[in-house]
């Protein structure tokens, strides 16, 4: 491990210019003997208030999903504005967490940059002897990253002005001899999701090899594997008041698991409805007794269920729709639900208390390429609640933004008289995507 207060590549930009490009709903590419683009090609944003009116996805005996009932009466526009912009020349950003004082990314690269929370400066970086770090997840002052040698590093980051850190474990450990075989408890492909189980101090890592490792930290060794999907594993949520697991697959299944009283392997208790397109994201999101379980998905889609609270099933209540190419990454807090996705915008959504009614309330515009992380924290203060949401994307760059959330009741005012609308844009921008991700795109290029 290697700590530095260097400065790398990576340099700060103040807020970007608008871009006036529309992203239309589907690449194709155009052959000679075409005469001209998909008639039925849309822009990739329209104002906050139409969100509800886009045409429904075909539906399909696989997949008999029902539009979730959008609120007659949609909550206000919030208003959003980009407090920096990153930019990272070692390569795209697939992972991002933040803590009290930090903000951690993980890239193609064997560094882990660090940057403060409240200005964006960076402190420094954290090194690794392997690269490619598609996962970040932590709890307290532990950090848990995985990489492309198939292992995971455990950091122990404290919380201090001045940033520490030192490597605790790498899981599973390296073996003396000189020719060593790979490790049996190894994952055999890129680790793509982290999640700590804080209840029971449990590490679950998901990986492309369709398979789910348990970790335990303390004695540095794995505790249960089992295969968990007929796909890729793309993600991992645990609820950590009962300690049910969550996983998604690119089979497009979304299973639940739950650990065996008195043992280490874990039982699969319930599998959530079959659809055809692959399951990229997860998030969970706790309103008083309620608790809600959202998925996104490669047809733009996001499905949500709802926990019973007697026997504890998850009934599916409908999908929000909006994003016009896949959903990467989902994020919530408190009554909000964040997703970033292929179509380079994060979209907003706010659910009403006491019911499923949902309003896509922003679509934030400013990535050149498609949002692969998410990360969110709750600002307060006498006025109101501010959204701080930290965004990684496939242009090389993380964005912070700032996203005025008003009180309930509270009417949407802009100060027009100071020049201040040039900093909050209402959400009726198009996004531009990044040549070279278009050339992915086409070529069918993965993520």
């Amino acid at each position: 491990m290697e700590f530095t207060d260097e400065k790398s590549h990576c340099k700060l930009k103040i807020h970007e210019a608008r871009r006036s490009v529309n992203l239309p709903r589907r690449l194709s590419v155009l052959h000679d003997d075409d005469d001209e683009g998909d008639p039925q090609a849309v822009s990739a944003r329209t104002s906050c208030a139409s969100a509800a009116s886009f045409r429904l996805w075909p539906t399909s005996p696989e997949t008999q999903w029902t539009r979730s009932p959008m609120n007659a009466t949609p909550s206000p526009p919030l208003l959003y504005h980009c407090l920096a912009s990153l930019h990272r020349s070692e390569g795209n950003i697939y992972s991002v967490y933040v803590t009290k004082d930090f903000i951690f990314t993980g890239s193609g690269s064997c560094r882990i940059h660090v940057w403060k929370l409240l200005d964006c400066s960076e402190v420094g970086y954290i090194k690794a002897s392997s690269g490619d770090i598609r996962a970040i997840s932590g709890w307290g002052r532990f950090l848990f990253t995985s990489h492309g040698d198939c292992r995971i590093r455990a950091w122990d980051v404290p919380s201090a002005e001045n940033f520490r850190s030192k490597k605790i474990a790498t899981l599973p450990g390296r073996s003396f001899f000189k020719f060593p075989k790979k490790s049996s408890h190894q994952h055999k492909n890129s680790i793509s999701c982290l999640a700590y189980s804080n209840m029971e101090r449990l590490l679950f890592t998901g990986s492309w090899d369709r398979t789910v490792k348990v970790w335990q930290i303390t004695e540095r060794r794995c505790i249960d594997s089992f295969i968990a999907h007929d796909g890729p594993v793309n993600a991992i949520v645990i609820n950590q008041e009962d300690g049910c697991v969550f996983t998604c697959s690119s089979d497009g299944t979304v299973k639940i698991w739950r650990r065996v009283s008195g043992e280490s392997s874990h039982i699969l208790t319930m599998k959530l409805k079959f659809q055809p397109s692959p399951v990229n994201a997860l998030a969970l999101s706790m309103s008083h007794a309620n608790c809600f379980l959202y998925s996104g998905s490669s047809d733009g889609l996001i499905n949500f269920w709802e926990k019973e609270r007697i026997s504890g099933r998850y009934n599916h209540l409908g999908f929000l729709q909006g994003h016009h190419f896949a959903v990467l990454c989902l994020v919530t807090i408190e009554d909000l639900i964040l997703s970033g996705s292929e179509d380079a915008t994060i979209r907003i959504w706010k659910r009403e208390d006491g019911n499923s009614l949902h309003s896509c309330v922003a679509v934030v515009d400013g990535h050149h390429g498609p949002v692969k992380c998410l990360a969110a924290a709750m600002e307060a203060d006498e006025i109101g609640r501010d959204l701080l949401v930290y965004s990684g994307s496939l242009d090389q760059t993380l964005k912070v933004w700032r996203v005025k959330v008003h009180h309930p009741g509270e009417k949407v005012k802009l100060d027009r008289s100071e020049g201040n609308i040039d900093q909050y844009l209402e959400c009726k921008m198009s996004p531009v995507l990044s040549p070279s991700w278009v050339e992915k795109k086409i070529s069918g290029g993965d993520f």
